[in-house]
């Protein structure tokens, strides 16, 4: 059986190396490709492939937003995720979006054909070390709204836009961002960020 790709990668380069890989392997077809997170659901209802790899840090939508949307719309396709820096926490959101592969992105290219293959038949596939890091990682001592709102102003939107997408108060916002600054002990958002950062927590 072939098994039909889709590919999601915003780096023009990187996406035509993938492309170009995955065709010298005769079990595997690329059937699709994109460049935006967004269009990632849009192109797989177009080609219907086994699977879709998706870079996670994907513009318009992140490629673990992307996977669990698409994990909704068409569940018999399954996703894995590429990433250059492998974080325990990103690893826990990527299971909760049912990712079904997680492959670091210096991995040999043999590591990614065998992984579609294995996520195509079933099997979830998720690199060893990163998965006893993520055993092994403490716990953040934020909740998911404050670690999404801390998320929200890593990606450099203010209180007001934050407030906005998340239907809530300004006051709100500022007050989590408040709470998150004290709970991680820092000295200001800006440190907040680049703790929850160094933990693996963004």
């Amino acid at each position: 059986m072939v098994v039909r790709v889709l590919i999601a990668e915003d780096e023009r380069l990187l996406r035509t190396a993938l492309v170009s890989l995955l065709a010298l392997d005769p079990g595997i077809e690329v059937v699709a490709e994109s460049s935006d997170g967004g269009q990632v659901v849009a192109r797989a209802k177009e080609t219907r492939p086994d699977v879709a790899v998706l870079d996670i840090g994907l513009p318009g939508m992140d490629g673990l937003t992307a996977a669990a949307t698409l994990h909704t719309a068409m569940p018999e396709c399954r996703t894995v995720i590429l990433t250059s820096i492998g974080q325990p926490e990103q690893l826990r959101r990527a299971l909760a979006a049912h990712v079904q592969g997680f492959v670091l992105k210096d991995s040999d290219p043999q590591t990614l054909t065998d992984t579609i293959r294995s996520v195509a038949a079933g099997r979830r596939v998720i690199d060893p070390e990163l998965a006893l890091a993520a055993l092994d990682s403490q716990r953040p001592p934020l909740t998911p709204r404050e670690l999404q709102v801390l998320r929200m102003a890593s990606e450099g939107e203010d209180a007001r836009l934050i407030a906005a997408r998340l239907r809530l108060a300004g006051g709100t916002v500022r007050n989590y961002l408040s709470v998150v600054v004290t709970k991680l002990g820092a000295r200001n958002r800006v440190d907040a960020i680049r703790i929850a950062r160094e933990a693996g927590w963004l």
